[in-house]
């Protein structure tokens, strides 16, 4: 005896049930970060941003001046 097709509807909601479950099991498995270990992390950002803009900052420069004394703009 074949099996009985489940209609369009049956399908589709089962998949979305599907889905929200095995997606609550995955969150279940995160492993979130300490507030220390966030802080941290968010320091080296922020440090590593502000290193990163005096570097552009003073390569600007250098190209502004090098620029002024070749070209004469």
């Amino acid at each position: 005896m074949a099996k009985e097709k489940k209609n369009i509807f049956a399908r589709f909601f089962g998949a979305i049930g599907k889905f929200f479950r095995d997606l609550l099991a995955e969150v279940k498995k995160v492993v979130w970060p300490s507030k220390k270990q966030v802080l941290n992390n968010s320091a080296i950002v922020l440090v590593l941003c502000v290193i990163c803009g005096v570097i552009l900052v003073a390569a600007d420069s250098v190209f502004m001046l090098l620029n002024e004394l070749l070209f004469g703009a």
